[in-house]
């Protein structure tokens, strides 16, 4: 008997990545007991919440399985463009991806979380319905803390605690329910977070809000690497504005009967927090600025949103699991922006955690288990934006002409650019 898929599990916040994880364990785990908590109400309407998300094509198609994909709220990512700002050699310091080249419908997607989290939701709630009681929804009943009981596993509904171990949740009212295993799926922002084991602030801003770019491409996301940090550009999709107007109208961007001209892009500008070059500036400043540190490929920006600012750091546990309690998602790291895969870990890690309870017996291996497949992902990624995060407060001769010779290197080698390319979408395998 398969009792890690008979047991009970609490997941602890109700984002994109803990719902993601109760609609997974719901249908691959049918012995189990499922229950979702939440401070937010269930009542709340969170469609209209405008951060935005970057999903790699994997992320994408564990969505599209769960029935959980807005599609027509999102953007596909059919190219990205990386270079160096001002390009360390003639012509050269860049990398182009395309779907096309990887034989994909695309790389990934851009999406709102709002309309993410309302679809996730969505097919909770439907699951739940379904469920006779197997699933519950706990929306509105803050989490106080968790932890470890000792011979709890005898007051579980499965037994499945083999060692003798659960984790008790104590909810706001001061009330310790018993769960054979507690998945923790909370994020929050860098600044707003406890600290973790390993933890480091950049001294870094990231600041965010929409562009609308004439003569960009279609699909394409940017990254740019400047002195004071990366920028980036993630399609969003035409314009509404522009397409609605008449062909030849004033303000479109010399737009012909082709189609609109203007482009919007989540726009994600990072710049050092102990001089920074933004926060002093007007609207048509740093509409100027970025005109200076975008590539020509990108277009030209002609109209800024409102920026909101954000402190960067890294902020991550050693391990995803202690005991019967794991760490999930922002939970368990919390990265620079500079790659874009903090939610496409998290998801990763929800999809292994699955797979383990679904294919172990006995619940303590499934957690090992877990912990040794995630790390070559989970620390290669950590590496990778801590290295480059770090790398732009380095005032070392040559550092931004060797990120650009670097640049120039993986362009100019295919079968090493196909394995970058594999990465991004799917994460280390």
């Amino acid at each position: 008997m398969n009792r890690a898929a008979q047991i009970r599990i609490a997941v602890v916040g109700a984002g994109p990545v803990g719902l993601a994880l109760g609609l997974q364990a719901a249908r691959a785990l049918p012995q189990a007991h499922i229950a979702v908590f939440d401070a937010r109400p269930l009542e709340r309407d969170v469609s209209a919440d405008p951060r935005t998300l970057a999903l790699a094509l994997g992320s994408v198609q564990l969505l599209q399985r769960l029935g959980a994909w807005p599609a027509a709220h999102a953007t596909p990512i059919e190219a990205v463009h990386v270079s160096q700002a001002p390009p360390s050699l003639d012509g050269g310091g860049e990398v182009r991806l395309s779907a096309a080249d990887e034989g994909v419908p695309m790389l990934g997607a851009v999406i709102a979380y709002g309309p993410l989290v309302s679809a996730l939701q969505a097919a909770w709630c439907e699951a739940v319905e379904a469920s006779g009681g197997r699933l519950q929804s706990r929306f509105g009943t803050p989490v106080a803390g968790l932890k470890a009981v000792q011979g709890a596993s005898g007051a579980s509904a499965s037994g499945a605690s083999a060692s003798g171990t659960a984790s008790a949740v104590e909810v706001d009212a001061g009330i310790a329910e018993s769960f054979d295993l507690a998945v923790v799926a909370e994020g929050g922002v860098f600044a707003d977070q406890a600290r973790k084991a390993l933890t480091h602030d950049y001294q870094q801003n990231a600041w965010v809000g929409t562009a609308t770019l004439e003569g960009a491409p279609a699909g394409t996301a940017f990254e740019r690497f400047t002195r004071q940090g990366p920028v980036a550009l993630l399609p969003l999709g035409t314009d509404a504005e522009d397409a609605a107007r008449p062909v030849g109208a004033p303000g479109t961007g010399e737009r012909t009967a082709e189609g609109p001209k203007r482009q919007r892009a989540a726009l994600v500008w990072c710049a050092s927090a102990s001089d920074d070059p933004v926060e002093a500036l007007d609207d048509l400043q740093r509409i100027a600025v970025l005109n200076t540190l975008l590539p020509a490929q990108a277009g030209r920006v002609v109209v800024l949103s409102p920026l909101k600012r954000f402190a960067l750091g890294l902020n991550a546990e050693r391990t995803l699991v202690s005991g019967r309690q794991v760490r999930i998602g922002n939970a368990a790291q919390t990265l620079h922006p500079v790659a874009g895969q903090g939610l496409n870990l998290g998801l990763r890690d929800a999809f292994s955690l699955v797979q383990a309870l679904r294919f172990e017996t006995d619940v303590d291996r499934a957690l090992r288990k877990v912990e040794w497949q995630r790390a070559p992902d989970r620390w290669s990624m950590i590496a990778t934006t801590d290295f480059l995060a770090r790398s732009f407060t380095w005032q070392w001769p040559g550092v931004a002409a060797a990120r650009g010779l670097g640049l120039s290197l993986l362009q100019a080698l295919p079968p090493l650019k196909k394995v970058l390319a594999r990465q991004m979408m799917f994460g280390r395998r």
